[in-house]
């Protein structure tokens, strides 16, 4: 018995012994994370890690998380990215209910600032395998019954399984906000956020002003986001419902990395890396060409990378400054060459398109195209339509009502677009 008793204690003594050799991916309510000791959180499956880092030109202290096992450093979240710690004296611990960044004197530099009530048991801070950090109530697993998650409060990283764009239950926007620079992770002036229209669209921001625009979500994709479809390995979902409306992308192959970024020169990126990989891989950038700029060219024009100069006026339409435009200043756009009279107009169709700002848009997922046609024709100040959705030879109506902006032409994607013409003009 004696012997029993000695070598159940001598394996809870190698099992002390040896613990450190194992990754530890939660932090309880006793523990706290502090730059001196070099401890870190690990991800269940080793691919993301939790800790302070530094970067190459500051003495500045932030809590970020990284991937783990590549050879280049990259980071995907920063907790304090705007209240750096000024030098090594930096703890992470949970006080109450709130996870709480510590610096010089105890001072908190960051917080989860839940006002959350009493839990009936103890709290625990975890990074999952995804790479989300949680608070959880130490009993309750149920994801959608975390007190906080990091990837409701993105930096200027979307990995896989995250969501950008509206919780519309908590009234939360999650979108990316560039680093500063390349080596300062403080916010910089470059956002990748949501619009929530009649139909919803994304937009590169420098500040308030808009750079780039997703095109609506058209079933499959949004049209300028340069998305591989045939990419076998990954998945994109759009969800529109009364909760959310979010985009979320998936891994089907957990040996390839992805994740979708936003870079301190104001570049939207698809970022890939394999197996075999040395550095990350540019699965595409946009805005790369002058049409992926934001209204480049004015109302009632489309951009074309193919023809020179880029922007050309819809059908039945002429510059309306022909001195500017033949200076390639197009942004006054273009004007009707016959005014419409109502009733016996008729449509254009201009094929593989982006559809145009769904600002004015009036959208109804019930009725197809005949019907999207008729109603158009009813309504006098109705510009043109198109289809909401492109699967199963296209459903749904969206309606436009006033000028067409920020249109372009595509080689292969896009869809259709009918714009309005008066009767003179249908050539």
């Amino acid at each position: 018995n004696n012997s029993y008793t000695l070598s159940f204690l001598l394996v809870i003594f190698i099992s002390i012994l040896f613990r450190p050799a194992f990754s530890i991916n939660s932090l309880s309510s006793t523990e706290s994370l502090t730059i001196s000791s070099n401890r870190t959180l690990v991800s269940p499956g080793n691919v993301f890690e939790l800790g302070f880092f530094r970067t190459t030109s500051n003495s500045r202290w932030y809590l970020g998380i990284w991937y783990k096992k590549l050879s280049e450093r990259t980071y995907v979240w920063v907790a304090n990215r705007d209240n750096p710690l000024s030098n090594s004296i930096g703890s992470l611990k949970i006080l109450g209910n709130n996870l709480v960044l510590l610096g010089h004197s105890n001072k908190s530099v960051w917080s989860t600032n839940l006002s959350r009530g009493y839990e009936r048991s103890p709290v625990v801070a975890e990074l999952l395998a995804n790479g989300n950090f949680v608070m959880r109530d130490s009993n309750n697993n149920n994801a959608s019954q975390f007190l906080w998650q990091s990837f409701n409060y993105p930096t200027d990283t979307l990995l896989p399984d995250m969501k950008l764009g509206y919780d519309l239950k908590t009234g939360l926007n999650r979108f990316l906000t560039s680093w500063r620079s390349y080596d300062d992770p403080s916010s910089g002036d470059f956002l990748y956020k949501l619009e929530t229209r009649r139909l919803p669209e994304f937009y590169l921001m420098q500040g308030d002003v808009r750079e780039h625009r997703s095109g609506p979500w058209n079933g499959i994709q949004f049209i300028g986001i340069p998305e591989d479809q045939k990419s076998s390995y990954m998945m994109y979902n759009f969800t529109e419902n009364s909760e959310e409306v979010a985009y979320t992308f998936l891994m089907t192959n957990n040996s390839f990395y992805s994740r979708l970024t936003i870079n301190s020169e104001g570049y939207l990126e698809r970022l890939t890396w394999a197996p075999s990989s040395v550095v990350w891989n540019v699965f595409w950038s946009s805005p790369i060409h002058q049409c992926d700029m934001y209204r480049t060219c004015g109302p009632y024009s489309y951009c074309d990378v193919n023809t020179s100069p880029v922007c050309n006026c819809i059908q039945g339409f002429r510059p309306k400054n022909r001195q500017q435009w033949d200076l390639r200043i197009p942004t006054s756009g273009c004007i009707r060459r016959t005014r419409l009279g109502c009733s016996g107009d008729g449509f254009t169709r201009m094929k593989n398109m982006k559809l145009p700002e769904t600002t004015m848009a009036i959208v109804d997922r019930s009725i197809g195209l005949k019907e999207c046609e008729k109603r158009c024709l009813s309504d006098c100040n109705c510009t043109a339509f198109a289809n909401a959705d492109i699967r199963n030879r296209g459903t749904g109506c969206v309606i436009w009502t006033g000028e067409l902006e920020d249109i372009r032409t595509y080689f292969a994607d896009g869809q259709d677009l009918y714009v309005r013409l008066a009767a003179a003009d249908l050539v």
